[in-house]
């Protein structure tokens, strides 16, 4: 099976995942999990991030399936693995210099590229999986082709493109974000930091001949020589301080509304059904912006055609005018256009979308947050470790019939 096509951008197939995995979530998965078995072979894990990632389906609805089937106790290796993604957001959501001093850093090195013949033939040869390391190569070449990687593949390549092959990690970084579906600022900027060791300061993440052997069920067995597991943790600035979460706002209902339906959050329904009604719609991608370089053909069509499809979904409710935008100066002249006295939209974290958000003028933005963003964000001030011990309270409120 090639995951690029598996991946349906809709959400009647992120439903039919979620439900294909349910069963398996529990101690099935907690023993299967690492082991990356190749393309067409990921039954063991969920497959569903290329769905949370742009809210085709919510942490909340995977959560809750998941434990309507199995204990929290027996599920909390799952269960960990969205809440890592909601702390990769709420930290860098307090954080977001980091995300600027990334996107400032891939510039610098794309720009080395272009005078440093050496590095711009070994970020070539790794790429395109022509560095002669097997299993690095293997998955460089499923990562272009399918839009996806298993999450252990993904450290050993991290490691391997950091430790052995030299380069810069905002290139690797730069490179996920060009090519995963499920690519997203802040879950991929801090795996790269934490395989460098940069996000828990000292500690890196180094692969080895005999984890990749075990946890690829021996389809590659690197030399010892090939690796270089004696690297140091790389060394950088300490994080920024850390600012204050996000409040969000709420809309005026008396005022004319042009709602914006983004990449971010393409279940818009806690919003469409609680009183808001737009007398138009702005369907915003962003995507472009994730890097310099162009984004690869799938990525692009991936989020276009879940965001049409998501629309299509909601058109009842999106109102009269429904157009597909890019910038900040289109938003502006459609919310003139249907004299529209506010802009309503669900609040975009760190990332390109945001960027946009934040350029539109005239016409006041107002960014709703999520319940479950604005309970769970604030808590990933440090590391996972201390955000993990407010797990069990969050699934409390996740579980209420009234969260959102």
């Amino acid at each position: 099976m090639n995951d690029a096509i598996s991946f349906s951008p809709s959400r009647a197939a992120a439903l039919r995942a979620l439900d294909r995995f349910v069963p398996i979530a529990a101690e099935a998965y907690a023993a299967r999990r690492n082991f990356d078995m190749g393309p067409g072979a990921h039954e063991a894990v969920s497959r569903l991030s290329p769905y949370i990632r742009h809210r085709i389906v919510t942490e909340k609805e995977v959560l809750r399936a998941v434990l309507a089937r199995h204990s929290a106790e027996d599920a909390k290796s799952f269960v960990q693995e969205v809440f890592w993604r909601s702390y990769s957001k709420g930290w860098l959501e307090m954080r977001p210099l980091v995300w600027r001093l990334y996107q400032s850093r891939v510039l610098r090195d794309i720009d080395r590229l272009q005078t440093e013949a050496g590095l711009r033939e070994r970020w070539a040869a790794a790429c395109g999986g022509r560095t002669g390391i097997a299993c690095f190569d293997a998955w460089a070449r499923e990562l272009a082709e399918t839009g996806y990687l298993h999450n252990h593949a993904r450290m050993w390549f991290a490691s391997i493109w950091i430790f052995t092959l030299g380069l810069p990690w905002e290139l690797g970084a730069d490179f996920f974000l060009r090519h995963l579906l499920d690519g997203d600022p802040a879950s991929n900027t801090l795996g790269w930091r934490w395989v460098a060791g940069l996000h828990t300061r000292g500690k890196h993440y180094l692969a080895t001949p005999e984890n990749i052997a075990r946890f690829s069920g021996g389809r590659f067995r690197p030399e010892p020589a090939e690796l270089n597991i004696r690297a140091e943790p790389l060394d950088g600035p300490p994080h920024p301080p850390c600012s204050p979460p996000p409040e969000g706002a709420l809309p005026d209902p008396g005022k004319r509304t042009l709602f914006v339906l983004h990449e971010e959050d393409m279940s818009p329904g806690w919003i469409l059904d609680n009183g808001v009604t737009p007398v138009g719609t702005a369907m915003l991608m962003a995507s472009r912006a994730l890097s310099p370089l162009k984004p690869a053909p799938h990525v692009m069509t991936f989020r276009a055609a879940a965001l049409q499809e998501a629309a299509g979904r909601w058109e009842h409710q999106l109102g009269a005018a429904l157009e597909d935008l890019r910038t900040a100066d289109d938003i502006q002249r459609m919310a003139q256009s249907v004299d529209a006295e506010q802009i309503v939209t669900a609040h975009a974290p760190v990332g390109p979308v945001a960027d946009v958000l934040n350029r539109v003028r005239g016409v006041p933005v107002v960014r709703m947050l999520r319940p479950y963003d604005a309970r769970v964000w604030p808590h990933a001030t440090a590391g996972f470790f201390k955000f993990r011990q407010n797990i069990p309270a969050f699934l409390n409120e996740v579980q209420r019939p009234d969260a959102t």
